[in-house]
């Protein structure tokens, strides 16, 4: 199965959620107007999209149906999915490895797939031919380490860790060692679940990136969110709050394939201007891929 495909089933709940209202309203109105607008904009509103998101794309869907006299109702369709691209396409979601190495920080709550996702992310840098190391910092939990360790033999990464209990910032900091050492392209660094009104876990998140501003100066860094897709309007308020915390570059999203709320992905990447990096559709370990929002845009409309 393509990623497409996957896409298109991993989205599927959220699809049928947009889409069979979508289609209700379509055939209940038997022209474009105000009216015809309003019904949609709600439509968009309950399917997670936000408020203040929905309302940009019936604006934006507004003068796109006066400007090119749309009546027909896949004409309508296919101005929506536009307009729902569009709102990624105002950002830069490539990822930026540009550096030998560069380095791709992880953080996030617990629960959202942190560890899964660094696995994945690993996986696919290594299918590019790409040599990459990954940092268990997450030392507050003797699982978390054993867990990366097997996402690490299954992704052909290599791993630097230790005991639990040690500064995570000294494992950071052995593997910035380690990674120049072996001429490694990309170091991949796992951190603690951590909430952002936990002072000192934000202190210890703060203490890694000194190291690694210091470490690594110069050289290509991404600090990438990991987002549970089906917590919904919950996402939002994550995303706002670590963006206060970190500078988050990009945004990783997961378990899309168990929700409706999928739309919400809309109103994360357009109320925060954060790009989204990576999307997750499923448990294998090749089920990640980077976004697109074309795809995307199809699969749920």
């Amino acid at each position: 199965m393509g990623f497409f495909d996957k896409l298109k089933f991993g989205l599927s709940k959220t699809k049928d959620s947009i889409g069979s209202k979508l289609n209700n309203v379509i055939s209940n109105f038997r022209k474009v107007d105000e009216e015809f607008l309003e019904e949609l904009e709600e439509i968009l509103i309950m399917s997670d999209l936000g408020i203040e998101t929905s309302q940009k794309i019936v604006n934006n869907l507004r003068k796109r149906i006066k400007l090119n006299n749309i009546k027909d109702q896949e004409d309508v369709k296919q101005a929506l999915r536009e307009e729902i691209k569009s709102i990624f396409d105002e950002l830069d979601s490539s990822l930026k490895l540009d550096t030998k190495p560069s380095v791709i920080l992880v953080v996030g709550v617990n629960g959202v797939g942190k560890t899964t996702s660094i696995g994945k992310i690993a996986n696919k840098l290594k299918s590019q031919g790409k040599k990459v190391v990954i940092a268990a910092a997450d030392t507050f939990r003797a699982a978390a380490v054993e867990q990366l360790e097997v996402w690490a033999k299954r992704s052909g990464a290599e791993i630097v860790k230790k005991e639990e209990g040690h500064d995570p910032a000294s494992v950071v900091y052995d593997a910035i060692k380690k990674t120049k050492e072996i001429g490694a392209d990309v170091l991949i660094v796992d951190t603690a679940g951590r909430l952002h009104n936990k002072k000192y876990l934000m202190d210890e998140l703060s203490k890694i990136k000194k190291v690694i501003n210091k470490e690594t100066q110069g050289l290509s860094q991404e600090i990438l969110l990991v987002i549970d897709s089906s917590t919904g309007q919950n996402a939002i308020q994550q995303v706002k709050a670590f963006k206060q915390e970190t500078d988050v570059t990009g945004l990783i999203l997961t378990k899309l394939d168990g929700t409706s709320k999928g739309g919400v992905v809309c109103a994360i990447a357009g109320e925060n201007k954060i790009p989204v990096k990576f999307i997750g559709v499923g448990e294998q370990i090749d089920d990640m891929e980077i976004f697109n929002s074309e795809d995307f845009a199809k699969a749920i409309i």
